[in-house]
């Protein structure tokens, strides 16, 4: 395999026809990805074969409502705090911020392909704003000293480019932070809870190696319950996440050269659409391009 600088694959061995290649210069089936996110992780773990197709294959997938809904009530709480000081973050504020963020959402062309009637719509509108509502009875955001909204941060960790982006980054009176994710979903159930937090993780992680800091606590805000989780990252979790982060991309990258990536059927699978190219469901994937 050729690789570029950090390690990751060029183009070059796939320009070389395969008659030219001698047996040390061989492609790789399947490009690995450019960098990792907590999402991208996750995606891996949950199940390999759909983290192919969606992440390296990148074949189209319809707009999901609860996906596009998780965008519109971000946008809402980023603008609370963006464009309101401390004392000025009500819930008419936040009410007014999400109009705004409606709007520009139904000129969105994810929005537009849902397809949702007026009544959906109507419905898809409320449930977003009792989301936005649910907020402030996890936490008074006047309270808040808020450092970075969607505060994108990346490092590389060892041969993987580690990326993440960071809802609201706090910091307290006495000058630790604070990372705050806000969920439009339920929280998970105590069965599924420890490995919903590995995201936590990689965020701590993060912190620690861009900002020179670890936070001292990881809250997730699940609005639709609503409940917070909140996670203490220690030095024990973040070398943790290091070594799992290292592990979870050397397995990408022998699922890359090996061609073997294969389903995980579990209860994720009645959400997935790629069934029609799933072996679980008498499908079959499509070939790799380099085959």
């Amino acid at each position: 395999m050729v690789t570029g600088p950090g390690g990751y694959p060029t183009d070059l061995a796939w320009s070389i026809p395969r008659s030219q290649l001698g047996p040390n210069l061989v492609p790789m089936p399947f490009m690995l990805p450019r960098s990792l996110s907590p999402s991208k992780v996750s995606s891996f773990t949950d199940c390999p074969l759909a983290f192919r197709l969606a992440i390296i294959d990148r074949l189209p997938e319809p707009p999901s409502p609860h996906a596009v809904k998780g965008t519109l009530v971000h946008s809402a709480l980023e603008g609370l705090f963006w464009s309101h000081p401390r004392g000025e973050r009500t819930p008419a504020a936040a009410a007014a911020e999400l109009d705004t963020a409606w709007r520009a959402l139904r000129t969105d062309p994810e929005f537009g392909a849902l397809a949702l009637s007026s009544e959906e719509a109507e419905s898809f509108r409320a449930d977003a704003e009792m989301l936005v509502a649910n907020y402030f009875i996890l936490e008074d955001p006047n309270s808040v000293r808020a450092v970075g909204v969607e505060l994108g941060l990346e490092v590389d960790v060892g041969d993987v480019r580690l990326r993440g982006i960071i809802d609201r980054l706090d910091i307290t009176e006495d000058g630790e932070l604070v990372v705050i994710d806000y969920k439009s979903g339920r929280a998970p159930s105590v069965r599924y809870e420890h490995a919903r937090m590995a995201g936590v993780h990689i965020y701590a992680l993060l912190c620690e190696r861009v900002l020179g800091r670890a936070p001292v606590e990881v809250r997730l805000l699940h609005l639709r319950d609503p409940v917070a989780i909140v996670a203490v990252p220690t030095e024990q979790s973040i070398r943790g996440q290091r070594q799992r982060t290292t592990a979870v991309w050397r397995a990408i990258e022998r699922a890359c050269a090996r061609e073997d990536f294969r389903p995980r059927p579990g209860p994720l699978c009645r959400f997935c659409n790629f069934q029609p190219l799933c072996p679980v469901y008498g499908g079959e994937p499509p070939a790799a391009a380099a085959s």
